[in-house]
């Protein structure tokens, strides 16, 4: 008999866990979204804001785990299969909190910093140390869907997470050999232009709407 590669355990172990990932997604929007009910009450009709929940597919997360440092120059070592499981990935499923503008994203954290208080930390970080975050984010279990399984957060500036999606789409998604082109130069200081203009964008436009309230 052929024994089975790391991948095709691995595999395994994904459908096994998939009730459980589906679940937790679920809870995690629904709880997400009665939490930010407030601040969505109030929102000036110029203001977004939106949540949404994706589960990792199969070959998405294999991939990430060969990311991690368990599996040495992102190869699983064969003859140690049980060394590798997905349930130390952080983000099988995962929320989405998108804002606009930017102002909205402290208080949105704020909000949900209290209800998932022994969540762990992980924002995303900028591109130089001195840049802020570009996204808050938490991970932690949602032990009443499941005790399997991490769920991740994120609250991130509505244009900038939209820009994240045209960008896994166009990079990552159609074939791996693209996922060298995110990590060029030449394409991560388009990628800085392309942040930096969107901040700018919402800072005007903040700015904007504080001026026309003065006059008001």
């Amino acid at each position: 008999m052929v024994e089975r590669s790391v991948e095709d355990r691995l595999r395994e172990e994904y459908f096994d866990l998939l009730p459980d990932i589906r679940r937790v997604a679920e809870h995690l929007e629904a709880k997400v979204k009665y939490c930010v009910l407030p601040i969505s009450r109030k929102l000036d009709k110029y203001e977004q804001l939106v949540v949404t929940s994706r589960i990792k597919e199969c070959e998405s997360a294999l991939d990430a785990l060969r990311r991690r440092p368990e599996a040495e120059g992102r190869t699983f070592d064969r003859t140690k299969p049980d060394k590798y499981t997905l349930t130390n990935l952080n983000d099988l499923a995962g929320v989405r909190v998108l804002a606009f503008p930017r102002s909205r994203l402290i208080e949105i954290d704020q909000e949900l910093r209290q209800r998932f208080s022994d969540w762990e930390v992980d924002p995303v970080p900028g591109y130089d140390k001195i840049d802020d975050p570009l996204a808050f984010k938490y991970y932690g279990y949602c032990e009443a869907a499941s005790r399997k399984i991490k769920g991740e957060l994120q609250i991130v500036s509505m244009l900038t997470g939209l820009f994240w999606e045209v960008e896994h789409s166009a990079i990552y998604k159609p074939t791996p050999r693209l996922r060298g082109v995110a990590r060029s130069p030449e394409m991560r200081h388009r990628t800085r232009e392309v942040q930096t203009a969107l901040r700018a964008f919402e800072e005007e436009f903040e700015k904007q709407i504080r001026d026309s309230l003065k006059k008001s």
